[in-house]
């Protein structure tokens, strides 16, 4: 029941979100000058695989803002950015009247965190090996939740120039796709936040933990764009990892946020945004390697197969929410941690198939073998 629920709900609000703005044949965005952009859209981004010949400026800012209006659910939109006299313009068709708007907010708390970056830079805090990067290309209109993680992987920017190729997102992709969400249709769900905006190595969080407070201010004005949805329901939000949760937290004045527990805040006066807490997308696979537990793969197992229950439990909250958005978050969760059993086959077939790599018969048996 959950699972139609879930489809049709969602088919509605993207429908609702496509259809409650009226369209013009074109809307003009000025996106600023040549400087302005170049810093805002990190331009180039493909510093490892570029293609022949490389984008130019206005290649990149196009690719960005297609995969924007495609996510946000407008494919026959169609999107063109030139430089006119040192400024570039972007204009669009097939989206609502006031999607310029949306561009143009979205640049406006980026600009605030390219600020925040300058300053870390000016103060000697800077990484050789980071980028100021912001989260481009996610829906940013139709999105049915939002999620907040620390920071994206270099390579999204220096290769794929997609954060939803990343191997993270990719997996939570798959969770919503158990809990009943479209596999065409997972992308909307991941427009993410990132509490600092700069792309850096996989193996960088220690290094990055010092700046979070720095880019409160960007944060928090993105979470309130974000969490809005164009038809003014407060969208579910879901906390991935450490130190997005402890982040929230901190900047909230919330009580300490733990794996599938729940909290509310309010990113602006008159909205309550419902959230819970998760492990980070990546953390199956330190929590289920052997060597933590010096060699012991059952021990191994055992911890996989825990976290794998939470991530499902916390992706089919989730999509509740986002089919439900002022439902009762305690009444998902309940329902949800009742679907994915810590105990239960699924989650246990669930492990064996996606992290251990098995086939089902195989992860079947596994589970049967205990």
């Amino acid at each position: 029941m959950l699972v139609r629920l879930s489809r049709l709900s969602i088919l509605a609000l993207l429908l609702l979100g496509a259809c409650a703005t009226p369209y013009r044949p074109s809307a003009t965005v000025p996106l600023g000058d040549t400087a302005r952009v170049t810093a805002l859209f990190s331009y180039p981004n493909c510093l490892n695989q570029c293609p022949t010949p490389a984008p130019t400026l206005t290649d990149t800012v196009r690719h960005w803002l297609a995969l924007s209006v495609a996510r946000d659910g407008y494919p026959n939109a169609e999107v063109s950015v030139v430089e006119e006299q040192g400024q570039i313009v972007a204009r669009l068709s097939g989206v609502p009247a006031n999607y310029g708007q949306t561009i143009t907010d979205f640049l406006a708390a980026g600009q605030i965190g390219y600020t925040d970056a300058q300053r870390l830079q000016q103060a000697g805090q800077w990484h050789a090996d980071w980028h100021f990067f912001l989260p481009l290309g996610f829906a940013m209109r139709n999105n049915p939740s939002v999620q907040l993680l620390h920071f994206p992987p270099d390579t999204v920017m220096t290769q794929t120039q997609d954060y939803l190729l990343a191997a993270t997102t990719r997996r939570w992709a798959s969770l919503l796709v158990s809990n009943g969400v479209s596999s065409s249709a997972t992308d909307p769900y991941q427009t993410i936040v990132d509490i600092a905006p700069i792309a850096a190595p996989a193996s960088a969080g220690g290094s990055l933990e010092g700046v979070y407070d720095d880019f409160s201010d960007y944060t928090v004005s993105l979470l309130g764009q974000w969490t809005a949805g164009a038809d003014g329901v407060a969208r579910p939000l879901v906390a991935f990892g450490g130190p997005a949760r402890q982040w929230l937290a901190q900047q909230y004045q919330l009580p300490a946020i733990k794996v599938l527990g729940l909290t509310r805040f309010s990113p602006v006066a008159g909205r309550t945004v419902q959230a819970i807490g998760a492990n980070h997308p990546s953390y199956i696979w330190y929590a289920a390697d052997p060597k933590q537990y010096g060699g012991d793969q059952k021990q191994a197992d055992a911890a996989g197969i825990r976290v794998m229950g939470q991530d499902l439990t916390a992706a089919c909250w989730q999509v509740a929410m986002a089919a439900q958005p002022l439902g009762d978050p305690d009444a998902a969760l309940n329902n949800c941690q009742l679907r994915w059993p810590a105990t239960g086959p699924q989650v246990c077939q669930q492990f064996y198939i996606t992290i251990r790599n098995l086939d089902p018969d195989q992860a079947r048996n596994k589970c049967l073998a205990g």
